[in-house]
């Protein structure tokens, strides 16, 4: 059973609307459609309470940077007492296009520093994530300029979408399971 949903990305208004920050979007867009205004500091997070499908959940947003967020989300699990598998954590992703999601069990960082930092605090790769795609520039070595860049207008139509889809993909989850939500959550939004 999910307890727990967190979307990582970088604090403060300069990283607001960046691919880096989708994950966040995806937290504001679920808190939007649950009208929560107003969330607490807490555990190194902004931390919201909701249900959904009867059941109480936590929605949070890491405020350590995107590099540190094994720190709020070990804060997170040991305040409340719940276990890696479950939680949700949403993140961006470079190997898939805007416009894909992938709910996936467990696995790997696959490389993505906030990954990497949760894994390293919980000692475990054993938990459910939400990739959102923001697609990789044609440079390898733009990679850090391009997921601190905002989405184009080109692209905010379909981002919309994707913000949709994944909030949807993470009421699911929570009200049945990230098993049951899995052909939803991956099948193609266009």
């Amino acid at each position: 059973m999910i307890k727990l949903l967190v979307g990582l990305g970088n604090p403060g208004k300069k990283y607001q609307h960046t691919r880096h920050n989708v994950g966040f979007m995806v937290i504001d867009e679920l808190a939007k459609k649950l009208k929560l205004r107003e969330y607490r500091e807490e555990c190194l997070s902004h931390l919201y309470r909701a249900r959904i499908g009867g059941r109480d959940v936590l929605l949070a947003k890491p405020q350590t940077y995107m590099n540190n967020s094994g720190l709020a989300v070990i804060n997170l699990l040991e305040e409340y007492s719940i276990l890696p598998d479950e939680m949700i954590v949403v993140y961006d992703d470079l190997d898939l296009p805007l416009g894909r999601i992938r709910l996936r069990l467990e696995g790997s960082s696959g490389g993505h520093h906030g990954i990497e930092s949760i894994i390293r605090e919980i000692k475990t790769e054993k938990f459910p994530r939400l990739k959102v795609g923001i697609g990789r520039p044609k440079d390898k070595n733009q990679v850090v300029s391009y997921v601190l860049s905002p989405f184009s207008e080109d692209e905010q139509t379909l981002l919309y979408r994707v913000l949709e889809r994944s909030r949807e993909c993470l009421i699911r989850c929570v009200e049945f399971s990230p098993e049951d939500a899995m052909n939803f959550c991956n099948s193609p939004i266009v």
